[in-house]
């Protein structure tokens, strides 16, 4: 007997691929894309903090004393730009990916494994970065706001939620690419045989 969570994973990720029509993709990849090609860079300038101090979320991970010292190099000014990206771009971020990620990896893994195979369930990856992705911003920007104020719980949480997003999204990109193999092999298979 299977786990109930189990259950309701299967439910959401057969949602997904319901959701994962060629329309609804195609609209996610271009929402990925004009993204990535528009909004991107113009934060990329904000990614770094005064005198170039490193922000936490473009690393791997990170102890609640570097995310201090982080949010003390940032002072005030930097601080609140911080928080301020994390209510607005780094929100919509998350949202984007995740919304191209699900719907391209359903739509290939239809079309590359069969209707039992657990690879169909690999859409559920992309959504457990984006709450990873959140989960993030929300423990660093309560730190920078409280900061110089210590906040133990967030401040020691947030590089394990960023490093698990890391790993998630790369795996996400990884069963991304795997499905793209695979429904490519299928459907030149396929093509041989008629």
């Amino acid at each position: 007997m299977r786990p109930v969570f189990s259950k309701q994973f299967s439910v959401i990720s057969e949602r997904i691929h319901r959701l994962a029509t060629s329309r609804t993709t195609l609209a996610a990849l271009a929402i990925f894309v004009l993204f990535a090609l528009l909004v991107l860079p113009a934060m990329s300038g904000q990614g770094e903090g005064g005198q170039g101090t490193a922000v936490p979320d473009l690393t791997l991970g990170y102890s609640a004393s570097t995310l201090y010292q982080i949010a003390d190099d940032l002072g005030e000014t930097g601080r609140a730009a911080y928080i301020r990206g994390h209510f607005t771009f780094d929100m919509a971020w998350p949202l984007a990916y995740a919304f191209f990620l699900v719907t391209a990896i359903s739509w290939l893994a239809r079309r590359g494994f069969d209707a039992e195979s657990l690879w169909q369930r690999a859409n559920l990856l992309p959504l457990a970065a984006a709450l990873f992705d959140l989960l993030e911003n929300t423990s660093t920007s309560l730190v920078m706001a409280r900061y110089p104020a210590a906040t133990p719980v967030a401040a020691e949480l947030a590089g394990g939620f960023t490093l698990v997003k890391w790993l998630l999204a790369a795996a996400s990109f990884g069963a991304l690419v795997g499905a793209l193999g695979t429904a490519v092999y299928r459907q030149v298979s396929l093509m041989r045989q008629s």
